[in-house]
């Protein structure tokens, strides 16, 4: 006695369609919603200057120092900074030695007024033993 017709036999399977649909769908969500941020300087608060303002800059190469001793390197018109992993005197060394072949550049620290003597003295030797010897440091303009 068979009751069931052999035949006829009922396929089960998962539809991938409704499945990729949603994901797509998720895909496109995120891609619109989503915002990118640029944060690649450190925050810095200058220490004040009575000096004036120089006229024209050189070509130039911008080590900035924040009061936590993290170190960031600034080049080229856009003034975008990549911060450097760590404050290792390695590192620094690695990330200022591709600037020591270029004639006439001025080195400029941009340090924090919190950051710690040690940071900004580990620059200078480092400059000092890649031969940047054009060295200057950044202030603001003192207003009373």
């Amino acid at each position: 006695m068979n009751f069931g017709n052999s035949d006829e036999q009922d396929e089960t399977g998962i539809e991938l369609t409704p499945l990729i649909d949603v994901v797509f769908l998720l895909l496109i969500f995120f891609m619109i919603s989503t915002t990118f941020t640029k944060e690649t300087s450190l925050k810095i608060n200058l220490p004040e200057s009575t000096g004036e303002a120089v006229a024209q800059q050189p070509v130039s190469v911008e080590v900035q120092i924040g009061a936590e001793s993290q170190y960031a390197i600034a080049s080229g018109s856009d003034g975008a900074a990549k911060a450097l992993i760590n404050s290792n005197r390695d590192t620094l060394k690695r990330a200022l030695a591709e600037y020591q072949s270029q004639q006439q550049l001025l080195l400029i620290i941009r340090a924090d007024r919190k950051a710690p003597h040690e940071a900004v003295i580990r620059v200078m030797d480092v400059a000092q033993e890649l031969g940047l010897t054009n060295v200057t440091f950044a202030t603001k303009q003192f207003t009373e």
